[in-house]
């Protein structure tokens, strides 16, 4: 009990230290609150089809429809089909037989993820990083998956982070209006670029103003002196959430993550969504995924 209320505090000193900052750096900001969630913590399974790529892209071995198929063998909740192996022009009878068959199977979509850059000025690469976002929020909104993951990106050449992190957060408000016209969530993902670490996430989070947006709590993305401690400070702002099989601490090496550890971070915040395995280990995708499910689901049962 000391322990979660230790943490507990922690996230707050957190929250209300990047809150002072984000408020002193941008007085015309709407800061993004930490989301309340007054009826505890209630998480259910997902698999990002990214974990399956293997077979999705490099060996063609596995449609989408056998990926949900897949995730049902599986005894998950959710799938995550992720947009990377999907047909972004597809016609609308293509999303119809997805979700029959989703549905059929029992499962939720829990979401999707796209490729894109958000640090771009207002030009044409911010447009077509904005059109990939609108093609997706409506291919969303067909095979009813309610969020997107969407990422930040780099320092482009020749461009300051102060730059970067404005055209994220001007990119990322644009799209959220149109977003918010369809009903579909978009959560920043903690990867990499300027989001490396937290204080640099959280700078760009409490400038963002939209009811729907939130955090894609990666669970092996950061890599500091404490990765678990880093996760802590964005898990009040997840609207979806991943585990990865490893951690890697700064100037160190993979270690095996730990599953309890990391759910429990979620709970202290009270998330309710999904928890998505994304597999990137160098074992063979089909042998190892049905063991790191297993362990998932039953650190998922704990809470």
């Amino acid at each position: 009990m000391t322990q979660s209320i230790n943490r507990r505090a922690f996230i707050q000193s957190t929250i209300a230290t990047t809150g002072a900052f984000a408020v002193a750096g941008s007085q015309t900001a709407q800061a993004f609150n930490p989301i309340q969630r007054p009826f505890g913590a209630k998480m259910k399974s997902s698999c990002a089809a990214y974990s399956y790529r293997k077979y999705l892209k490099d060996e063609m071995s596995m449609t989408p429809l056998q990926f949900l198929e897949e995730c049902a063998k599986l005894g998950l909740d959710a799938a995550e089909p992720t947009s990377y192996y999907l047909p972004a022009d597809a016609p609308l009878d293509y999303w119809t037989t997805f979700r029959h068959k989703a549905f059929m199977l029992g499962l939720d979509i829990s979401g999707t993820a796209i490729g894109n850059t958000f640090t771009f000025p207002s030009g044409p690469d911010r447009e077509k990083n904005l059109e990939l976002t609108r093609t997706w929020i409506d291919n969303s909104v067909k095979m009813g998956a309610p969020v997107i993951r969407i990422f930040a990106g780099k320092i482009l050449d020749g461009q300051s982070k102060e730059e970067a992190v404005k055209n994220t957060v001007e990119t990322t408000q644009i799209a959220l209006e149109y977003a918010a016209q369809k009903g579909v969530f978009l959560a920043l993902e903690n990867h990499g670029g300027i989001v490396a670490e937290p204080q640099e996430m959280l700078e760009i989070i409490e400038q963002i103003d939209s009811p729907w947006f939130g955090v894609n709590f990666d669970g092996g993305n950061f890599h500091g002196v404490d990765p678990y401690k880093e996760l802590e400070q964005i898990a009040p702002y997840a609207i979806n959430a991943q585990l990865k099989i490893h951690v890697r601490r700064k100037d160190g090496q993979n270690e095996p993550a730990d599953f309890d550890r990391i759910i429990g971070t979620l709970a202290e915040s009270d998330y309710r969504g999904y928890v998505a395995l994304e597999y990137e280990g160098a074992e063979e995708p089909k042998e190892a995924i049905p063991r790191y499910i297993e362990k998932m689901l039953k650190a998922l049962d704990r809470v």
